[in-house]
């Protein structure tokens, strides 16, 4: 595993891009007392990743000679070293490949990568990171079983663990299950920090993408007290006369 993570590494300092890595430091706000300081980039798009993961895992596959279950369990442990990484590059390509073998794993495969995922969400360490597995992985594992990690998460001390926590529910949002969205909403109403003004705001937003009296209903409760941000990312798609009454407090 150990040899193949080294290999995976050197094929992503490859593709990295000075400049590209550059703009990424001041992007992701790395400086000293930022949210992402101290973090390092190699300078690859997104896109380039996704590609690499989907190439990596074909060239394993093509190579391995065991089981598929012992490939995605060696592809796993390949990830979890790769998440371990001081390159912000590498810990979102290993994230990538948790969410692949999620996706295709079996039940007990897909428990495997969500235990992981639980396990290291200290290197699930910036908003791109979590906004790309958290509900790829921890929203569908708990479609059919109890909410409670959730309710841990987003009282966590960890800026990223309440992150996760309201993101993993997107997923449940695009199967138009909106309870626990607007709940963990409501917690993270006095939230200090921006990242999670921003991420409430979106995934308000999007319930009311598809259920708009439930978000209004619940702006209605609370829109005099939310965060300035969290309600203009709530209220963004609404008609500009409506959005604009909202601003003012007008509804």
């Amino acid at each position: 595993m150990k040899k193949i993570a080294r290999e995976i590494i050197a094929t992503l300092k490859a593709l990295g891009d000075p400049a590209i890595a550059e703009h990424s430091q001041r992007f992701f706000k790395t400086g000293k007392g930022e949210y992402g300081e101290g973090d390092k980039f190699l300078g690859i798009r997104v896109p380039v990743i996704r590609a690499e993961v989907k190439k990596q895992v074909k060239k394993h596959k093509d190579e391995y000679r065991g089981s598929l279950k012992e490939l995605r369990i060696s592809l796993l442990d390949t990830a979890l070293l790769l998440l371990q990484s001081s390159w912000h590059e590498v810990r979102l390509f290993a994230l990538l490949m948790m969410v692949e073998i999620f996706r295709k794993g079996s039940t007990a495969e897909k428990s495997a990568v969500y235990k992981a995922y639980l396990a290291n969400t200290n290197r699930v360490n910036n908003w791109d990171l979590v906004d790309l597995s958290a509900h790829y992985i921890i929203g569908p594992y708990l479609e059919d079983k109890g909410r409670k990690p959730l309710y841990r998460l987003v009282r966590s001390r960890d800026l990223w663990e309440r992150r996760i926590a309201i993101m993993s529910t997107f997923h449940f949002i695009r199967n138009n299950d909106f309870v626990d969205t607007l709940a963990i909403s409501e917690i993270l109403l006095q939230d200090k920090e921006d990242l999670i003004h921003k991420a409430v705001g979106w995934m308000l937003r999007e319930v009311g993408n598809r259920h708009g009296s439930a978000e209004r209903t619940f702006l209605k409760k609370h829109y005099k007290d939310m965060p300035r941000t969290m309600l203009r990312y709530a209220i963004e798609k609404f008609p500009e006369k409506e959005r604009k009454a909202w601003l003012r407090g007008e509804v």
